[in-house]
């Protein structure tokens, strides 16, 4: 009989402070998230000061919250995982602390997951019978990465931004065009109104061989345009910038993925990240998957955004695969893909 191994997740790596319960890395038992959002849309974005004082009044809620969700107590608990890298420096550590503190009390083990990782396993959550080898591609405010994930833990970067993230740009354009914060989801339901094709906004592809992203010089062009409409006195339509500025975006990310799934010569893509739930993204994907006879799998809404139950299934494999860490791990905010501490 299989072991039941009952995971305590902790997230707060930027603005959403979650706990999650899982039983065996896949199976969610509670999944609570308090999100920021509505404290940050005044500023235009996250203050991480801000941030971090509110994930230090919200940690105990959530986590009482999701141990009475999924009806067990902390005697139930087997395992600590806890995003600590990348992030926040500040949000990262109130969920560490925490994580640190309940480890020592209850006398069980501690896996510090990269948050990165964290959004790919999202994927093995909703899809229960997925394994690697798997292209995902992982987009977010923060984050735009082409990983190849070779095995369980075992990954290779095959290219990443090397400006602005995908959700940046999305969250920067909207402020120019002056449709408020969170940008994603804003330009995501104005485009469905507009036309994908009214502006010509440039493609950035990089070098020939490159998988890398580059979202710096749309973003530019998109300033321009409005600026240089002002200045003429033409009207601007918010449905079309909108609508040509993210199909920019997502003809960019859905060429690489597909180039990239070619290269390693794998059937299977996955998406993961905030910028995973733009309904664009995933039509577009799913037409091009289809084109080219590949699987495509992606995580629901509720799992594309910061969550713990993503972070308690990676905890679950790093853990399985041999990863605990000890009371002196420590929130690091530029993690890569990959890097791990010792092994027990």
């Amino acid at each position: 009989m299989e072991k039941k191994l009952i995971i305590l997740a902790l997230e707060s790596s930027c603005d959403e402070t979650s706990a999650a319960v899982l039983k065996n890395g896949r199976e969610v038992l509670s999944n609570i998230v308090s999100s920021q959002i509505d404290l940050h849309k005044k500023f235009g974005g996250v203050v991480p000061e801000v941030a971090s004082r509110k994930h230090v009044e919200n940690i105990s809620y959530v986590i009482d919250e999701a141990l009475d969700k999924a009806n067990v107590s902390f005697k139930d608990i087997d395992l600590i995982g806890v995003t600590y890298g990348p992030g926040l420096v500040g949000a990262l550590l109130v969920g560490l602390s925490t994580a640190k503190a309940l480890a020592y009390s209850l006398d069980k083990p501690l896996v510090g997951v990269n948050h990165i990782e964290g959004h790919i396993y999202a994927n093995f959550i909703e899809h229960k019978n997925l394994e690697p080898p798997f292209i995902c591609l992982i987009v977010s405010g923060g984050h735009t990465h082409l990983v190849y994930m070779k095995d369980y833990g075992v990954y290779e970067v095959l290219g990443k931004t090397r400006d602005d993230a995908a959700g940046e740009a999305f969250d920067k354009v909207a402020r120019a065009i002056g449709l408020g914060y969170p940008g994603g989801p804003i330009i995501d339901k104005l485009s469905k109104k507009g036309n994908k094709n009214a502006i010509n906004f440039p493609r950035t592809y990089l070098e020939n061989d490159s998988l890398d992203f580059s979202f710096s010089g749309l973003k530019s062009a998109v300033l321009n345009y409005l600026n240089n409409s002002k200045m003429k006195g033409i009207s601007i339509i918010k449905e079309d910038v909108a609508a040509s500025f993210q199909q920019a975006v997502i003809d960019v990310l859905v060429d690489k993925t597909i180039l990239a799934a070619k290269r390693c010569g794998v059937d299977t893509i996955v998406i993961a990240g905030g910028v995973a739930a733009n309904s664009g993204l995933r039509q577009l994907l799913k037409e091009r998957t289809e084109k080219n006879n590949f699987k495509l799998m992606f995580p629901p809404i509720s799992l594309c955004t910061d969550n713990a139950a993503m972070i308690g299934c990676a905890a679950y494999y790093d853990y399985i695969n041999g990863y605990s860490a000890d009371m002196y791990l420590n929130a690091i905010p530029n993690l890569k893909i990959g890097q791990k501490y010792e092994r027990i």
